[in-house]
């Protein structure tokens, strides 16, 4: 009886996740202005906002553990993590494994994906995670936006309105304050140009896995870690820094790998089931989640500005998710 019960429960759990996270074209419609499918009503960007809880959380805990370890060690700890996570979920389920074309697009946004951790983790340990995580999103999502546009067309009146006001919403919530997260010498705000190149990082993870299709979301995300996981491994050999890592270190790398891969999981749904410029611009709303556990963990200053950041961000979901 209780094998009956084990095996009818792993059946309803196999049901679920296949349900709500593995690509299922029927029932959906094709979007006017291009030849993507999808799902109904706001699907894409619930799963888009969801990815938003799990990477500003992945990014607050990675930007707080890597002040007392090496960035790219840690890295490798946390693709390991989220890499064990994805593909144990994809095995279970028994998700069929992508083509040879979406392998490597994968691998390659994983590399880069990879690459832009690591660097990002570096640059919110260096500075204010207030000033350098929206930083980062900003220029992560405007290069992929760009392309969604040229390649899908534009979307409606009121989604290009949505990201005019999201991208207000980072602006303020990036507006650096008279002398806050400023180097001692003056100069300017601490871990910004780490956070520029991680954005351009984010960018090209972002491009890359568009280009993988609709394969199942949970080998795109054991393999993105793959990815991940062979360019800082590659660093760490390199440098030959292979303690500088404390055991509390690697339990917080692997839980913040699992979060991410959860984040990623949820943002390939979205693109898949939606416009590449809406997933990327929703899903990019992460450093407001990051402010605000900075705000009530580490007591970083919140502004009123930052305040009125956030609510324009939270406003301009429903209106890009409108088309």
């Amino acid at each position: 009886m209780f094998q009956l019960e084990h095996t009818r429960t792993m059946f309803q759990l196999e049901h679920f996740v296949r349900t709500m996270l593995c690509p299922s074209p029927a029932g959906w419609r094709m979007l006017p202005s291009s030849n993507v499918l999808a799902a109904p009503h706001f699907a894409s960007a619930a799963y888009a906002l969801a990815s938003v809880l799990a990477w500003g959380t992945s990014d607050f805990l990675g930007g707080y553990a890597t002040r007392r370890a090496n960035a790219f060690l840690f890295a490798v700890v946390f693709n390991l993590g989220g890499l064990a996570l994805a593909a144990t979920v994809a095995a279970a389920i028994h998700a069929p494994f992508p083509s040879t074309r979406t392998i490597l697009w994968v691998l390659a946004g994983g590399m880069f994906g990879g690459a832009a951790v690591a660097i990002f983790f570096r640059a919110l340990s260096q500075g204010r995670m207030g000033v350098t995580a929206p930083i980062a999103a900003v220029l992560g999502a405007a290069i992929p936006t760009l392309f969604s546009i040229f390649t899908e067309g534009l979307p409606g009146k009121l989604p290009i309105f949505g990201f005019v006001v999201a991208s207000l919403g980072l602006w303020l919530i990036t507006r650096t304050q008279p002398g806050e997260g400023i180097d001692e010498d003056g100069g300017r705000p601490a871990g910004i140009g780490l956070a520029v190149l991680a954005g351009l990082g984010f960018a090209c993870f972002y491009l890359c896995i568009r280009q993988a299709g609709d394969a199942s979301v949970f080998w795109i995300a054991a393999l993105s870690r793959t990815g991940g996981l062979v360019v800082t491994g590659v660093v760490v050999l390199v440098g030959g820094n292979f303690r500088d890592i404390t055991s509390a270190g690697v339990r917080w790398a692997v839980l913040t790998g699992c979060i991410d891969s959860l984040g990623t999981i949820l943002f390939v749904r979205a693109s898949q089931t939606g416009r590449l410029d809406e997933a990327v611009v929703i899903s990019s709303l992460y450093p407001a989640v990051t402010v605000l556990l900075a705000r009530l963990f580490l007591k970083e200053h919140f502004t009123r500005w930052r305040f009125v950041g956030l609510l324009a961000a939270l406003a301009a979901v429903p209106m890009i998710a409108s088309g």
